[in-house]
């Protein structure tokens, strides 16, 4: 099947890539970083995103979605990156509302899911604990309690936890840490007694948070999908969210390479444009032909989100490894030939490599996936 865009996946292309160089470009993330905004992203923005119908791409119509998929969702996340826009739909949709959707009870979803597409609320998944990535290092705890759950642990590294109003917090309900059997999904709201949330402001100038559980106290109904078997629906989300993440990071590599191509056409050294050194010119034609190759492949695990569920794993790790190891690339060669400009705050070409460096860390940074794809392919 091919991967190239459809037209209307070009014109959903088109129009989110004109909305974000209009409404959220790199300054506007500037502006959020230096005025330390209560929320990190932009409020209005985000009510013109859902208003697009941005929020509901892979949800069905019956929760107010469009009944699209993970590609449209992956085009917008790559106009996103082209602008380094601050927002939830990654943290929120990409994660939240792709968890409920998958686990949720009817009644939950048909609760919650309307209101993260109209953008009442935000959703965020609770996972990682360490410092890296590692999906079966749970240690956060819920315990019956009556016919309830007592939930208690730590999260770290939440994306936007801060003004997330619902959590998706995976827990371990039986066994041990590192078993994949015995970890559950629960639904928490932020307000509820015991959950305390801290801010993290990131190299990015995006935000994470810090969520503690206290002995929080959770109705019966808050647990998502089946008791003890939260760990293969958790995979299909984490997979998902890498697909869109390498959409995400698409967008700002391909940008950083064209900001760095124009630069090269315009400044001089010696009297002549440093665009005509054959030195740079192979440079920026190896970052090419990655930028190629990742595009590919990028596409491949957003089409397997949507039609081949079976390949998503291997596809999502291969899109992560490629991603983060072009992604690096770029925004390295991209400071390298801006020269000492490009390490000044003023030059926003340093935006792009900050940004990069968070990326690849979220949900397993390339080496993980490298060790995961290797293991899927047998080797």
């Amino acid at each position: 099947m091919s991967l190239a865009l459809d037209e209307q996946q070009r014109l959903l292309q088109e129009s989110a890539e004109s909305f974000f160089a209009g409404k959220a470009p790199v300054s506007a993330l500037r502006r959020l970083r230096d005025d330390k905004d209560e929320t990190g992203f932009s409020r209005e923005l985000w009510q013109q995103m859902c208003q697009m119908g941005w929020t509901g791409t892979f949800l069905p119509e019956t929760y107010g979605g469009l009944g699209l998929g993970f590609k449209e969702l992956g085009v917008v996340m790559q106009a996103s990156g082209r602008t380094l826009s601050a927002s939830p739909l990654f943290s929120s949709i990409a994660l939240g509302a792709s968890c409920l959707s998958l686990v949720g009870s009817e009644a939950q979803k048909a609760r919650l899911l309307p209101q993260f597409v109209s953008g009442e609320k935000l959703a965020a998944l609770a996972l990682q604990e360490g410092a890296h990535h590692d999906p079966v290092n749970i240690a956060t705890s819920a315990t019956r309690e009556g016919d309830a759950w007592l939930l208690s642990g730590c999260k770290r590294h939440v994306a936007d936890g801060h003004t997330a109003d619902v959590f998706m917090v995976v827990a371990r309900t039986a066994g041990s840490a590192r078993d994949e059997q015995g970890l559950s999904l629960f639904l928490v709201d932020s307000g509820t007694p015991g959950v305390n949330v801290e801010r993290r402001f990131m190299v990015d100038s995006r935000n994470m948070a810090e969520v503690t559980f206290d002995k929080v106290l959770l109705d019966a109904d808050c647990l998502m999908g089946e008791l003890n078997g939260g760990y293969a629906p958790l995979q299909v989300v984490i997979d998902r969210g890498n697909a869109v993440l390498s959409a995400e990071m698409l967008g700002s590599a391909l940008e950083a390479f064209e900001r760095t191509l124009d630069y090269l056409k315009q400044r001089e050294q010696f009297g002549a444009l440093i665009g005509t050194f054959q030195a740079l010119q192979h440079r920026a034609a190896q970052m090419f032909c990655e930028l190629e190759m990742s595009r590919s492949v990028v596409m491949e695990a957003l089409r397997c989100a949507d039609e081949s569920p079976e390949q998503l794993a291997i596809a999502s790790s291969r899109a992560k490894v490629q991603m983060s190891e072009t992604l690096r690339l770029v925004t390295d060669e991209s400071i390298q030939m801006h020269g000492g400009i490009g390490m000044t705050d003023e030059e926003e070409i340093g935006f792009f490599l900050k940004r990069a460096r968070v990326a690849q860390q979220l949900l397993g940074d390339e080496h993980y996936h490298l060790n995961r794809f290797a293991g899927l392919s047998d080797y």
